[in-house]
């Protein structure tokens, strides 16, 4: 992979994200994925989708109250299934933006938001030994 290229895809989703979700809330599996946004400097609303409620009633109350919603649920078996769960009851009532999961699987060597801020400083290191 190369290091420049990879950085330039996954920052650019970054600043994507941190500018919609100035207006659009995202969903994460868990707290350690809103940790890790905060990390990356994006601090607007977020929600965790399990909370104690079934998909469906989950679902339901983002279709209730938003019109978009941009989905980072982990990119390993689980959280591909959870993030199609989540599209498909929502479909017909909440756009939801699903290609920065696709961004940070294809670019990244990490399975889930967690990581990405720790991979991050891995990979620009790398690039800057590589630069030299």
């Amino acid at each position: 992979m190369d290091c420049r290229s990879a950085i330039e895809h996954i920052e650019k989703a970054i600043e994507e994200i941190k500018q919609k979700n100035k207006e659009i809330p995202i969903i994460v599996e868990g707290e350690k994925d809103v940790e890790a946004l905060h990390r990356l400097g994006i601090n607007g609303e977020i929600l965790i989708v399990h909370c104690g409620k079934k998909i469906a009633n989950f679902c339901d109350i983002i279709a209730s109250k938003y019109k978009e919603i941009i989905i980072l649920t982990d990119w390993d078996k689980k959280g591909w299934r959870l993030c199609k769960k989540i599209e498909e009851n929502l479909k017909g009532r909440t756009k939801c933006f699903t290609e920065y999961r696709l961004i940070f699987a294809r670019y990244s060597m990490v399975k889930d938001i967690e990581g990405i801020p720790s991979f991050m400083i891995h990979l620009k290191e790398r690039a800057r030994v590589n630069s030299k």
